[in-house]
């Protein structure tokens, strides 16, 4: 297995992590590796979050016509105003 060092971590964020380690019941290392994992499953899901946002964005510009949509909020008014 590959070992990873990291120099210069500044003394709060190593207080930090100390902390959540001994809170997990985890070794200083486990608890880093937790926090990277963690951190890649969440830029993953960012990431296809932004994906399926594109893919909406490219489908609501594709199937507008030169027909005009009515404005929702004057459809509620003139509604209203019955």
């Amino acid at each position: 297995m590959p070992t990873l060092h990291v120099r210069n971590i500044p003394d709060e964020l190593h207080d930090r992590i100390r902390t959540l380690a001994s809170a997990q019941k985890r070794s200083l290392s486990a608890e880093v590796v937790s926090l990277l994992e963690r951190a890649l499953q969440d830029e993953q899901v960012r990431a296809s979050q932004q994906a399926l946002l594109t893919t909406i964005a490219r489908r609501r510009r594709s199937r507008r016509t030169s027909k005009q949509v009515p404005d929702s909020v004057a459809l509620l008014r003139e509604d209203r105003n019955r």
